[in-house]
């Protein structure tokens, strides 16, 4: 009973294939995953949490409670969730640099929640600037060879990179108490710049796509790296 079942099962699969409704195929298939350019997010974080902190570098605001949430989610949470995607879509300088500066904004905010007590006073009684002015160092290290490969992404972005290593060069002078008040604008400064730029790329990266043109120009790469 079972070989005649067999057999029935075998001449039903004939017939479907050969009317077009199956195929059977010993063949392997790659299924491509089409993932959207997380750039624009990306950019937008940046752009946020760099206006918000901007405010306060430049006297328009005090304090740093309200900034928080803005710099660590916006900030730091939303330009992770463009590294992760990026790294899907294999775009390693896409990856790197949301993945670099949304940790770069967590820790902004976890030295300003040890600064105001919220892990003890033991913590926050030996807090030493000049450490956090390493920190800002080696960022600068990384800003300035991602500025390079921006170079040869467009001009936005590149432009985005340029006022991000004059914002470091502020934030590590001030760190280490060089010049105080001039390099806290400057920092403050080009923190507001690199947010309105930022601005300028998040809404390129919307609309050029959305609207299939170039409705926002970003400038081409540079070439002078990559021909």
């Amino acid at each position: 009973m079972s070989l005649v079942s067999d057999i029935l099962v075998l001449q039903l699969l004939f017939l479907i294939e050969r009317r077009g409704i199956i195929m059977i195929t010993n063949e392997t298939q790659n299924v491509k995953i089409t993932n959207s350019d997380p750039s624009a997010l990306g950019l937008f974080g940046l752009a946020m949490a760099c206006f918000v902190a901007s405010s306060q570098k430049l006297g328009i605001t005090e304090g740093v409670s309200f900034l928080i949430p803005w710099v660590i989610f916006l900030g730091g949470f939303a330009q992770l969730f463009a590294c992760i995607n990026d790294s899907k879509r294999n775009n390693v300088f896409g990856a790197t640099a949301f993945g670099g500066f949304a940790f770069f904004w967590m820790s902004i905010g976890l030295t300003w929640f040890i600064k105001a007590g919220i892990f003890g006073q033991a913590l926050a009684s030996t807090v030493d600037v000049k450490q956090l002015g390493f920190a800002f160092i080696g960022f600068l290290i990384f800003a300035l060879f991602m500025t390079i490969g921006a170079a040869e992404t467009h001009k936005v972005l590149f432009t985005v990179f340029v006022f991000v290593d004059i914002l470091l060069i502020g934030l590590v002078l001030n760190s280490f108490g060089i010049m105080p008040a001039f390099s806290l604008k400057l920092a403050g400064y080009a923190e507001l710049l690199t947010a309105l730029v930022g601005f300028y790329g998040s809404a390129a990266s919307v609309l050029n796509p959305h609207f299939g043109k170039e409705f926002l120009p970003v400038g081409k790469p540079f070439g002078i790296f990559k021909k």
